[in-house]
């Protein structure tokens, strides 16, 4: 903790070495958040480094007695988000009242690895994934997501809805694929 602390006052100061290390320590884990929103890894690429920069450019305003993690994650799924907006890649669906448990099959899920699961995530239309990702991996409530967004609570939840069911289909698809190449 000592060492990241360290960091940050280099970072701060502007220490182009600083900045390199703080980078490298938390490249991974920026890039697998950036990677749930992106569409591909060049995307993915872009909303990384924009991110690092506005990181740098607002780690003044950093509480060293907060977790540094938490809030470089934030900061990078804003960046996704406003990545997203700026390529007018989010058109959000209409509202519904009701969103229902869609019965997914575990052991379809359970045959699937992380990047294959990964890539069926980025395949969902941009303004499913994100909801998916604020909702489900980030652990935002649909009237935070709304806010967030711009969007109605009913329109998160159509959104989170539409996304799990596209996801359904696409593991289910993807596990019976897998089984048809073992017989």
């Amino acid at each position: 903790m000592h060492e990241l602390n360290y960091l940050i006052e280099g970072c701060r100061e502007w220490n182009r070495n600083s900045q390199e290390l703080l980078y490298r320590q938390f490249y991974g884990y920026a890039m697998s958040i950036a990677l749930r929103y992106a569409q591909n890894k060049e995307e993915a690429v872009e909303i990384l480094n924009d991110g690092f920069l506005k990181i740098f450019q607002h780690i003044k305003e950093f509480d060293t007695n907060r977790p540094f993690k938490s809030w470089l994650a934030k900061i990078m799924v804003n960046t996704a988000i406003d990545h997203l907006r700026s390529k007018k890649k989010i058109s959000f669906t209409e509202d519904i009242e009701k969103v229902y448990d869609l019965g997914m099959d575990d052991t379809a899920m359970d045959k699937l690895s992380y990047d294959e699961l990964l890539i069926l995530v980025q395949s969902l239309p941009p303004a499913y994934r994100t909801v998916f990702n604020l909702y489900v991996i980030e652990g935002y409530q649909h009237q935070e997501i709304a806010d967030q967004l711009g969007i109605s609570e009913g329109t998160s939840k159509s959104n989170l809805f539409k996304a799990k069911k596209l996801l359904k289909d696409k593991i289910e698809k993807a596990s019976s694929y897998k089984n048809t190449l073992k017989t």
